[in-house]
């Protein structure tokens, strides 16, 4: 599995028990297991979800899905 496909399916997990669709970064944040604090980690790449949700826009808003989610903080991320 490459970083991107780990660092994607980690997102997908984190947020699986998450209430769509997601109106704000807050919720975001909030509907990741540890918050902001939650890291996705593969080989000696780390990001926590305050890091990516650095890399969202307003009009990225709302998420219908976690895979929307990790689908566009993968692809800005650059991995």
């Amino acid at each position: 599995m490459s970083v991107k496909e780990d660092i994607h399916s980690q997102i997908v997990g984190g947020l699986a028990n998450a209430t769509f669709p997601i109106e704000t970064p807050e919720k975001l944040l909030d509907s990741f297991p540890a918050g902001a604090d939650t890291t996705c980690k593969s080989g000696d790449i780390s990001v926590t979800a305050g890091e990516a949700g650095g890399l969202l826009k307003e009009s990225d808003f709302p998420f219908k899905s976690a895979k929307e989610v990790a689908d566009i903080i993968v692809e800005r991320a650059g991995l």
